[in-house]
Formats: C-alpha cells, sequence, structure tokens
C-alpha cells in the first residue's frame, strides 16, 4: 500500500517528538505548512507531518470531486448516515504515518495526533481507537463521528490521553454545538478533555487557538523527555 503523502516541516534541533497535524475538506497538508511553521519556531525539537486527502466525490458538494478524508452526506445532520468505511480507509492510512514515527525511534507518548474540521474528526475516530497512548490529541473545529459507536470501541491507552479541543462560537459549519456535544460525551465517558471557545470565530483558527494549542503541545510533548 502507498504511503499517505504529506508536507513536513521539520525539527529544527534533534527530532524528538512528532505532530501529525490532519487538514479538513477540500484542503491540502500545505494548508496548515505556516501555522506548522509558526509552532515550530517554539518546538524546535518537533517535525510536522500534514498528510494529503486523496481526492474523492464528496455528496455534500454535489459529488464534485476534492481533497476528502471520507465522504459527507449533510452538514445538517452531521451524525447520521456517515460514511465510517471511507474514515476506517483513511484510519489505515493515518496509522501508516503513526508506525513510520515509532519506527524511526519516536515513542507514541511523544506523538500528538490533531486535525481541524474533517481532520479533527477523523483525529478522533483515529486516536479513541488506537491502542497506542499518543501525547495527546488536539482537536479544532471538530466533532466526533458516529459517535455512538466509537465510545464503545475506544480503547483504555485513550482514556489516558489529553485532548485539547478549541471551536468558535461563530463556526457556520460545524456548529458550536457539535463541539459541545463532543466535549460533553468525552468527559462523561472518563476523558480528560480541554474545551476552549473563541468568541465571534468562524469556521478558521486564530492566534488565541494556536497560541493555546503550542502550551498544550509545550507540555505533552516538551523538549526534555526527561
Amino acid at each position: 500500500m502507498a504511503t499517505l503523502p504529506a508536507a513536513v516541516v521539520r525539527a529544527r534541533n534533534t527530532h524528538t517528538a512528532s505532530v501529525i497535524f490532519i487538514h479538513g475538506l477540500g484542503d491540502s497538508g500545505h494548508g496548515w505548512e505556516p501555522v506548522a511553521q509558526i509552532l515550530s519556531r517554539s518546538l524546535p525539537h518537533v517535525k510536522f507531518i500534514l498528510p494529503h486527502a486523496p481526492t474523492q466525490p464528496v455528496t455534500v458538494n454535489g459529488g464534485f470531486r476534492m481533497p476528502s478524508w471520507y465522504d459527507i452526506k449533510s452538514l445538517d445532520s452531521i451524525a447520521e448516515d456517515e460514511d465510517e468505511d471511507g474514515m476506517k480507509a483513511s484510519m489505515v492510512k493515518i496509522n501508516e504515518l503513526i508506525r513510520s514515527e515509532v519506527d524511526s525511534g519516536i515513542p507514541a507518548d511523544r506523538i500528538v495526533l490533531g486535525g481541524f474540521s474533517q481532520g479533527a474528526a477523523m483525529t478522533l475516530f483515529t486516536g479513541l481507537q488506537s491502542e497506542r497512548r499518543f501525547g495527546g490529541l488536539a482537536v479544532l473545529s471538530g466533532y466526533l463521528p458516529i459517535r455512538d459507536r466509537i465510545v464503545v470501541r475506544a480503547t483504555d491507552a485513550s482514556k489516558r490521553m489529553p485532548i485539547f479541543q478549541g471551536h468558535g462560537t461563530a463556526d457556520e459549519v460545524v456548529l458550536y454545538q457539535y463541539g459541545e456535544m463532543t466535549s460533553e460525551l468525552l468527559k462523561k465517558k472518563g476523558y480528560n478533555v480541554d474545551f476552549n471557545s473563541y468568541e465571534h470565530m468562524g469556521h478558521m483558527t486564530c492566534n488565541d487557538e494556536i497560541n493555546d494549542l503550542l502550551a498544550f503541545l509545550k507540555k505533552q510533548i516538551p523538549e526534555s523527555s526527561n
């Protein structure tokens, strides 16, 4: 199976930790390179891996082919008729990237998996079902897909991972209420979720969120692993 292509921002110093960040619908890993470059200045030991989704038809956009991790049928009923097969296929590819980092000598607890929007959904889908205990999960403007089944399948390892969640109160694509619902459900199931709200922010990121994400990464994968 071909390795998932990715943009990479290499560690500026000795590489001792990795962030795998998954973009949203219609984007590519290159779209998050500027953010990775900013974070890299304060995290010189971290390698940022920004994979590119395959191009495929997306129902919500009239079947138009675009970069997508799975098909989306509707934004109005985000938890109904979800493309679980597409998610599973993408999870396999993302897990290959994770395995490659582990095989190169980076322990799982020195890897943070994160994403934006559809990529944030894939972060939860992959991270909560993994037997690896990552350094953490970073969920930006996202939601928990097929939530009734995922919380049943969630592994013990995943419950020991801190989760950073950020969401804009004015998000017009993945509504703020979906982020709140995700946070509340995960907390109810015993997860350590830090839910951060950003007033007036739409379906995007902002300086405050990037700064909060940086603080999370510094805490979870500090420069020294001792």
